[in-house]
């Protein structure tokens, strides 16, 4: 085990020193999307001490899609400096960089979680409206989200695109697309929270396409050079009443392995 744990691993063109990735964690340091030196020290530490891998917290691709008004953003092309900075010097101690790409969905606008990780309102730097497949919200008493339209659909792959040509311009060599934990593209993919009956809900299919068509986004502006991963559940749950979806089993990884979406050829 320990052999294989720190063996070099080499994904595409990338080599990593050893199989250690820093995982995405939320911060809730910045200030207007923008890295700082809280994540400087936080993510180049990490480096330092001898991770193959080091990613940044999910970073929202568009400002409504933060978990919070305090997380890290990647839908302006300022933030791409501050980032460049971190990216250089985590890749200096011999580390890859790389940078998770997320829409929180219906559990955006939130605070940090030691002041509750409650929705915030408008007054006290929330916004409204936030997004879903469907109008329905992550708890009672929290923000009833828009269900989206197709076109705000195509919108955010179009900005899921735009995030990862600007991680890409800022030296990160690894994206990760964030399909989990019940944030927006997971939204999708759960029948709990997908009660769409257009092209994107109902069918697994169809609950999936939204997924395809980021992975196959990202992918036409992200090289193949580059490892492009993805976060994804096999589960969702439902506390009241207690239900279980088994909602991806072995078809979405599957469906991802090409960047294939049923019926298209692949965009490489």
């Amino acid at each position: 085990m320990a052999a294989s744990l720190f063996s070099t691993l080499t994904i595409r063109d990338v080599t990593f020193r050893n199989r250690i990735v820093v995982s995405p964690m939320c911060e809730y340091s910045s200030q207007g999307g923008f890295a700082n030196d809280w994540h400087f020290v936080h993510l180049g530490s990490r480096a330092v001490g001898g991770a193959g891998a080091v990613l940044t917290e999910a970073a929202g691709v568009t400002a409504d899609g933060r978990i919070s008004p305090v997380d890290l953003g990647i839908y302006r092309d300022e933030h791409v400096e501050p980032l460049a900075r971190i990216f250089r010097f985590v890749e200096a101690h011999g580390a890859v960089p790389g940078m998770q790409l997320a829409h929180a969905g219906r559990k955006a606008s939130t605070s940090e979680p030691w002041k509750g990780g409650t929705p915030v309102a408008v007054e006290d730097g929330g916004w409204t409206p936030i997004w879903a497949p469907s109008a329905i919200p992550f708890r009672d008493g929290w923000q009833t989200p828009r269900a989206m339209t197709p076109d705000d659909i195509g919108g955010l792959v179009r900005a899921f695109a735009s995030a990862a040509r600007r991680v890409l311009q800022a030296g990160g060599r690894v994206v990760e697309i964030h399909a989990a934990h019940g944030y927006l593209l997971h939204e999708f993919l759960s029948p709990l929270s997908n009660h769409r009956d257009d092209a994107y809900g109902g069918s697994f299919d169809n609950r999936t396409r939204i997924v395809r068509e980021v992975v196959e986004a990202v992918r036409a502006v992200w090289p193949e050079r580059l490892p492009l991963w993805i976060r994804h559940l096999q589960k969702s749950h439902q506390r009241t009443p207690r239900t279980t979806f088994h909602i991806c089993a072995a078809g979405l990884p599957k469906c991802l392995e090409t960047g294939n979406a049923p019926g298209k050829s692949s965009k490489k």
